[in-house]
């Protein structure tokens, strides 16, 4: 399991750069996972959305481009550092529906039932606890809200060796160049492989107690967007 403290730091060394090496290393793929993601959303008409892990809020300022006016929008991260680049975005868009609070999405410091919608992208596999943070998304949901996880999976078996090339070989180079921190995307690489598959996934938020899971691969399977009930 990641440690909460090691995982703060790493990316509180990246924050500033955090979003142009995700444009870069994706080339500019991730865009789209977002784009999905926020379209999913949408088709849930939630009035009230938590994004948890929100970094520097990419996901957050996307959701309130893609949705109402009147629907509002918490981003939560543990990273005050990542936070502080999500403030200063903030500024320069029209976002008033979109707010910031830091939190351990392992202890949310939220109320039960608060939410139509919690979305968490690319932010599970770094949570100390799934199951623990899987149930307190839950917990924070509506009955009968949905929850939505975009997180990297396991490529497409023919996809598999030129996939693992790139994220072992080329990516941490691009990435030093990029951040100047070989090392937190040697964090981020192995944490990839280490993650439950599209179907482990499914049970763990089955076990969680959320009901009609759903599963869409992208991009050769290096993607998944998990959708569920409470």
């Amino acid at each position: 399991m990641p440690d909460p403290a090691a995982v703060n730091s790493m990316f509180a060394r990246i924050a500033r750069r955090y979003d142009v090496a995700n444009h870069l290393l994706s080339a500019g793929v991730d865009m789209c996972w977002r784009s999905r993601l926020v379209k999913t959303v949408r088709r849930a008409e939630p009035n009230a959305i938590l994004d948890l892990g929100t970094g520097s809020g990419d996901v957050a300022f996307a959701l309130s481009r893609g949705l109402p006016e009147q629907v509002q929008i918490l981003g939560m991260d543990f990273c005050q550092p990542m936070l502080d680049e999500a403030e200063i975005k903030k500024q320069t868009r029209h976002s008033a529906n979109v707010t910031f609070q830091q939190g351990d999405g392992l202890a949310l410091p939220l109320a039960d039932n608060s939410f139509d919608a919690v979305t968490i992208s690319f932010g599970l596999r770094n949570m100390g606890d799934l199951k623990k943070s899987l149930g307190e998304m839950r917990r924070v949901l509506r009955p009968g809200g949905r929850m939505f996880i975009l997180e990297f999976s396991k490529p497409y078996r023919w996809f598999k060796p030129v996939y693992y090339f790139y994220l072992r070989r080329i990516l941490p180079a691009l990435a030093q160049l990029v951040t100047g921190d070989r090392a937190a995307y040697v964090y981020l690489n192995e944490t990839i492989e280490q993650f439950p598959d599209r179907d482990a996934l499914s049970a763990e938020i089955r076990a969680s107690g959320f009901s009609d899971i759903k599963a869409c691969s992208m991009s050769f399977g290096i993607v998944a967007l998990h959708e569920a009930v409470k």
